[in-house]
């Protein structure tokens, strides 16, 4: 295969990865960067493809693999910088005390206000408070997803009005 037709068939395929990349990125400017460098590692790598194998395929494994090693990467950066602003207090030996009785009472202010919620707005709540995704809430209560999504909103949006006012 020369060079231009694998080029060319690279370039039919942007189209495909676009969306793969935003998908995986979440935000377009860093799927733009994904995109760019599966490009380049498929035009850096073009001695390893063989002719005939699906060059969609491929493609997309370089775009997963490239964005899995960046999160990884992210992620171990994260773990070994302490970006925190009171450095100095790292070798003393102060002990803090976490202050449970405020705690608790916000916790039981919080429990009193969602009993307070209208129950088309406290059920859902209550589910996905308790774990439950979207779609598993619309299952159970045999409603549209689009309801369940409404009714969690307002339900957040009545417990921040009420708990602020307390």
């Amino acid at each position: 295969m020369s060079t231009v037709e694998f080029n060319q068939m690279l370039l039919n395929n942007t189209d495909y990865l676009r969306p793969f990349a935003f998908t995986l990125t979440r935000d377009n400017e860093t799927a733009k960067d994904l995109l760019q460098e599966t490009m380049y590692r498929a035009l850096s790598n073009r001695d390893k493809y063989h002719v005939g194998t699906n060059i969609k395929a491929w493609l997309y494994t370089i775009m997963r693999n490239i964005f899995i090693n960046s999160y990884r990467r992210k992620i171990k950066q994260n773990t070994i910088f302490d970006s925190t602003a009171n450095d100095f207090f790292i070798d003393q030996q102060q002990v803090t005390v976490a202050n449970e009785a405020e705690s608790i009472l916000k916790m039981k202010e919080i429990q009193a206000a969602v009993q307070q919620l209208p129950d088309i707005f406290k059920q859902p709540f209550t589910l996905y408070f308790e774990g439950f995704r979207y779609h598993e809430i619309a299952h159970i209560l045999s409603e549209p997803l689009g309801t369940i999504k409404s009714r969690i909103h307002f339900a957040r949006k009545l417990l921040k009005e009420q708990i602020s006012r307390n």
